[in-house]
C-alpha cells in the first residue's frame, strides 16, 4: 500500500475513481496504484484492445474495475459512461483526466487540422470529462478532479506551439474551476509534470525530427509515469492545487510568474545546453 494511496482512501473512504487515459502512461499508473489499496476503477481510453487488456489483468488481480473504450472528444459519449459508473456505483470520488496527444515541429509546418486535433483532446477532451463529472460532485458531497497539463504550459519551448497552448489552456481552465466549484466541495489539482516515459510519443504528429528529438527528452528524463503517478496522488491527498514535478521545475514555474520577460531569454539558452543534438 502506498502513502498516497491511503490518504486518499482515508479522504474517499468509498474509494470510486474515474480515469481517462487509463490504458497506458500516468493513466495506467494511477489506476494500479489505486487498484492495490482497493479502488472501485472507472477506466476509458480510446484504445479498445489495449483498455481490455489492461482491465482484464485488473479483474484478474482481484481489482473491481469496469472500462469501455471512449474518445474524450466526443461530449455526449462521456456523459454517457460516466453517468452509468455514477448510477451503478452511487457516485465517483475522483476523477483524473489523462487522455493527450502531443503535436511537434514549427508552427509554419502545422496545418488548423492538427490544431483542432491537439486542442480537441487536450482541452476539449478534459472540459468533457470534467463537465460530466462535476455536475454530480457540486450536487452531492463534492469530489477530487485532477487535470493533466504539463509543465510545457509555462515553459513553453520552440517546436512544440501548439501542444504548449493546449496544455497552457489547461491551466487557465483548471484554476477557473477551483474558484468556480471551491464552495461545493470540489477541490481541482492541476498537474503540470516534466518530462517522464511515457508512449505518447507514439500517437504524436509532426516532422519525424521533431518527434525523435522529442522522444529522446521522454527516454533521458529518468523519470517512470509510476513516480510520477505516485507524487502527483500524494500531492492531491495533501489538498495541493498544483503539482509540478520533479521539483526543478519549481523554480521555473516561480521565475516565469515573477520575471516573464527574462524566463523567455534564459529557458531556450538553458534547453540548448541541456539537450545539446545527437548526431
Amino acid at each position: 500500500m502506498t502513502t498516497a494511496a491511503r490518504n486518499l482512501s482515508q479522504r474517499f473512504p468509498k474509494k470510486r475513481v474515474f480515469i481517462t487515459g487509463a490504458a497506458s502512461g500516468l493513466g495506467l499508473a494511477c489506476a494500479e496504484i489505486l487498484a492495490r489499496e482497493g479502488w472501485q476503477l472507472v477506466l476509458t481510453d480510446v484504445d479498445a484492445i489495449r483498455l481490455d487488456l489492461v482491465a482484464s489483468g485488473f479483474a484478474r488481480d482481484g481489482a473491481r474495475v469496469a472500462a469501455a473504450a471512449c474518445d474524450v472528444r466526443d461530449a455526449d459519449a462521456i456523459t454517457r459512461l460516466l453517468d452509468s459508473a455514477i448510477e451503478s456505483l452511487g457516485g465517483i470520488d475522483v476523477s483524473i483526466h489523462c487522455a493527450g496527444v502531443a503535436l511537434a515541429g514549427p508552427f509554419h509546418a502545422s496545418t488548423a487540422e492538427e490544431w483542432d486535433w491537439i486542442f480537441d483532446i487536450n482541452m476539449h477532451g478534459v472540459a468533457n470529462a470534467s463537465r460530466a463529472v462535476i455536475r454530480h460532485m457540486a450536487q452531492g458531497k463534492g469530489g477530487l478532479i485532477i487535470n493533466i497539463a504539463s509543465i510545457a504550459g509555462v515553459c513553453t519551448g520552440a517546436n512544440m506551439s501548439a501542444y504548449n497552448a493546449s496544455k497552457a489552456a489547461v491551466i487557465a481552465f483548471s484554476e477557473s474551476l477551483m474558484q468556480e466549484y471551491a464552495d461545493y466541495g470540489v477541490h481541482v489539482v492541476v498537474a503540470m509534470p516534466g518530462f517522464f516515459r511515457t508512449r505518447l510519443i507514439e500517437t504524436a504528429r509532426g516532422p519525424e525530427r521533431a518527434i525523435k528529438a522529442a522522444g529522446r527528452l521522454l527516454e533521458d528524463s529518468g523519470l517512470s509515469a509510476e513516480e510520477v503517478a505516485e507524487e502527483m496522488l500524494s500531492a492531491a491527498a495533501r489538498r495541493q492545487t498544483h503539482f509540478v514535478y520533479p521539483p526543478k521545475y519549481r523554480t521555473f514555474w516561480r521565475l516565469k510568474r515573477l520575471m516573464p520577460q527574462y524566463f523567455q531569454i534564459l529557458f531556450p539558452r538553458l534547453l540548448k545546453s541541456r539537450h545539446k543534438p545527437r548526431a
